[in-house]
């Protein structure tokens, strides 16, 4: 499954990217399960998106928790509680 990924903020600056697009696994259904295989890479990736991190999701430009159901194509962001303009 296909899915594009969104990164504002201090996530974007630590990963130095702002969007991606990732084909993952069959067994990655969730936000949830997403944001582990993204933490697995390691490195920045820990860093910025990892357990304990104060991180928000969205899904299809909707706020969502980790339990949201992935689709092809979706659109999933990840960004501080804080956001400046």
């Amino acid at each position: 499954m296909r899915i594009n990924l969104k990164f504002f903020a201090s996530v974007r600056e630590k990963l130095g990217t702002g969007a991606e697009t990732i084909d993952v696994p069959g067994d990655v259904a969730t936000v949830g399960a997403l944001r582990d295989l993204l933490v697995a890479r390691g490195g920045a990736w820990a860093e910025a998106l990892g357990e304990g991190r104060a991180l928000r999701m969205a899904c299809n430009q909707q706020m969502c928790d980790a339990s949201e159901v992935l689709a092809e194509n979706a659109e999933v962001a990840f960004f501080p509680p804080v956001t400046g303009g």
